[in-house]
């Protein structure tokens, strides 16, 4: 294939903020916080962006298996690639996806090649610990661009894209407070074992990089209708050696029939373009891959400390530890648990020791808060559910005269513990999540991308902005919450004697039923709830006489 002109890509994926922000010169932290965060943002949104579209496209048929490759291109090609390249180069699909990947996805295609040397070197020697080939050390730069904040429109998380139910198969914990999969040795220790038990299950890599798309279940059943049995009988147990003598073959088989989706019919194809690309950059004109894996140091916390704390203690900015450390979820450990903690290398040991000598009421920190027109000391702490004085302590400042709009406020990590978070990656919130904000749409920003970002579904977004479908323009206004009237219950008119509530963080239909006295069935009645609606901060709810 022609070789194209070279793009050089400056890779702003969130590992880079590491060495971006120390070497910052901005002094004030919430400017250069807010900076890195929005930064992290816009690759996150460009990454989905791409990923949604490499999803959603769907190569021309092509069923005819290429002829066998020449004696010596043969032998080049196995000792280059320890997956079965030589046989598949030139089949059609796999054609397909390197002219994708050099084209149309070529800048972020190169962003994603820069990132690979974070990874791949680790994640190729731990497959060849367990025995399987190396090169599916590419299956990340498919799944997520080597992303560890990658989500995925089935909600598959992290650089491997678990879906939950089989994350916590393998062990990753995924609660209110962690989430595992975006934990890269954590969540790769996991993939591997999962690719080794599909490799023994179907004795074939690539149908076992299928099996990691689609799930066992539908892998196994597409091979017993594939053979000689009856395909009412399709979801009979399936011998785990059933594809043993046709090996790797029998994926493209497989994919050559309708019992598979398009999207798996194409992910071993994208494997075995992208290995090739990744091995041979220059060839089709993308810069060599420089740099290797980050060298860091770790700590040890008992209860929660504030990311903020750990920053001070460590001696670098509030966004390397963010970023870090992407598996926790609320800007600090979580409470009455041992957490381990990444942090730049040489930077552990002074950090020990600096947090082992903070007294425990100084561990949660303070997050920044920007201040709106009309917000008060008072009404802050409202919001975020901690106390006036405590909000007074950490703002001496406006004690005589309350905040102006622009304002940066502290917000004491006790709102942290309270679930209290204005958005996981974002410290300085000119866009928090609440009841009524909205999102201005930039260039290439896709609806789904938007959802994942603010922790709702697509069909929410499409429901309270009134879309018919998921198209966006550049500058729209989207709508982040619903408004006071709720489209699918009544509307709620607090006349007379009639009792209206404001959902505030940590309100649940018991606790508010309990408080006015009524029943759980009875509110839900009254506003038009589903059994297990989540209750959004900012809701208001009519509570019946």
């Amino acid at each position: 294939m022609p070789a194209r002109p070279a793009v050089v890509a400056r890779d702003s994926s969130p590992s880079d903020t590491v060495n971006a922000t120390q070497s910052s010169r901005v002094k004030d932290p919430v400017v250069r916080d807010s900076a890195a965060s929005a930064a992290a943002a816009r690759d996150s949104a460009l990454d989905a962006a791409m990923l949604d579209s490499i999803a959603a496209t769907s190569p021309p048929p092509a069923t005819e298996l290429p002829a066998a490759p020449a004696e010596g291109e043969s032998a080049t090609l196995r000792s280059l690639f320890d997956i079965d390249v030589a046989n598949f180069e030139d089949h059609g699909r796999v054609r397909y996806w390197v002219e994708f990947f050099s084209g149309r996805a070529r800048e972020r295609m190169a962003i994603w090649l820069q990132r690979m040397p974070r990874h791949e070197p680790t994640i190729r020697a731990l497959l060849v610990s367990r025995g399987l080939p190396g090169d599916l050390a590419y299956l990340p730069l498919i799944e997520s661009g080597y992303s560890s904040t990658a989500v995925s429109r089935s909600r598959a998380v992290g650089m491997w894209q678990f879906m939950r139910p089989t994350g916590k198969f393998y062990g990753l914990t995924i609660d209110s407070w962690v989430d595992e999969r975006r934990d890269v040795p954590k969540a790769t220790e996991a993939a591997i074992r999962y690719l080794a038990d599909l490799t023994k299950r179907f004795g074939s890599y690539y149908l076992a990089a299928a099996a990691y798309n689609a799930g066992p279940g539908r892998i196994g059943r597409g091979l017993k209708r594939m053979g000689p049995g009856d395909e009412d009988d399709a979801d009979a147990a399936v011998d785990d050696s059933l594809a043993a003598d046709d090996g790797d073959m029998a994926f493209f088989q497989l994919a050559d029939t309708r019992y598979i989706k398009q999207e798996t019919k194409d992910y071993v194809p994208k494997l075995i373009a992208a290995a090739m690309i990744a091995k041979q950059p220059e060839r089709y004109g993308f810069p060599v891959p420089m740099g290797g894996p980050l060298t860091l140091d770790s700590i040890v916390v008992q209860d929660a400390v504030g990311f903020d704390v750990i920053a001070r203690a460590a001696g670098v900015a509030h966004a390397d530890i963010r970023e870090l450390n992407p598996s926790y979820l609320r800007e600090l450990t979580p409470p009455k648990r041992i957490s381990v903690v990444r942090l730049p290398e040489g930077t552990g040991a002074a950090a020990q020791r600096e947090l082992e000598t903070l007294p425990a009421s100084e561990r949660l920190g303070s997050f920044p808060h920007r201040a709106r027109s009309g917000e008060t000391l008072a009404s802050l702490a409202k919001k975020y559910g901690v106390t006036l004085a405590a909000m007074r302590a950490s703002n001496a400042e406006f004690t005589s005269k309350g905040p102006r709009k622009g304002d940066v406020v502290r917000i004491p990590g006790d709102a942290r513990l309270k679930g209290w978070v204005a958005e996981n990656r974002r410290v300085n919130t000119s866009e928090p999540i609440s009841g009524g904000v909205s999102h201005r749409v930039r260039r290439g920003e896709t609806l789904s991308g938007i959802a994942r970002r603010y922790r709702v579904t697509v069909s929410q977004l499409r429901s309270w902005n009134g879309l018919r479908s998921n198209n966006l323009r550049a500058g729209q206004v989207l709508r982040l919450r619903p408004g006071r009237v709720r489209a699918t219950a009544p509307a709620i008119k607090a006349g007379a004697g009639t009792k209206v509530h404001l959902v505030r963080a940590g309100d649940t239909l018991s606790s508010i039923a309990r408080r006015y006295g009524t029943t759980i069935k009875a509110l839900q009645s009254a506003n038009g709830l589903s059994a297990g609606r989540t209750l959004l901060a900012g809701q208001r709810l009519r509570i019946p006489s």
